[in-house]
């Protein structure tokens, strides 16, 4: 079991910057690989960064792609997501999830935990 705990969401005005931090306990957090997720209301969730146990390969959704930056400190068993030039459409509830293979992963279904969640909202 891996349990995930998100912390940094908020409110902010677009063209803004918020840190997201997932803590990660209980199994070896080195050996998985873990990604951001997003679901906005009536949406589906969607993958916006994943990054493997490495850290060597990262994957940005097209959206986010230049304003998102995901990286992990498996010293520390934490993952980050750092936004900057955030957009209205980038509000919606952030996971943190991990899935028990060191490759990463963009889809929903090949992720096994899952974090609470943290809500992001930008403002126009």
């Amino acid at each position: 079991q891996v349990q995930l705990v998100e912390s940094g969401g908020g409110l902010v005005q677009a063209g803004g910057s918020l840190r997201l931090s997932c803590a990660a306990s209980g199994r070896t957090f080195s050996s998985v690989a873990m990604g951001w997720f997003r679901q906005a209301p009536g949406k589906e969730r969607e993958c916006v960064a994943a990054i493997s146990w490495t850290g060597r390969s990262t994957y940005y959704a097209d959206s986010v792609k230049g304003r998102f930056a995901i990286s992990r400190d498996n010293a520390k068993n934490t993952v980050n997501l750092q936004m900057n030039s955030l957009k209205p459409e980038d509000t919606a509830v952030y996971y943190c999830a991990a899935r028990s293979f060191s490759s990463l992963s963009q889809y929903t279904t090949e992720y096994d935990f899952w974090g609470q969640g943290t809500q992001v909202t930008v403002s126009s």
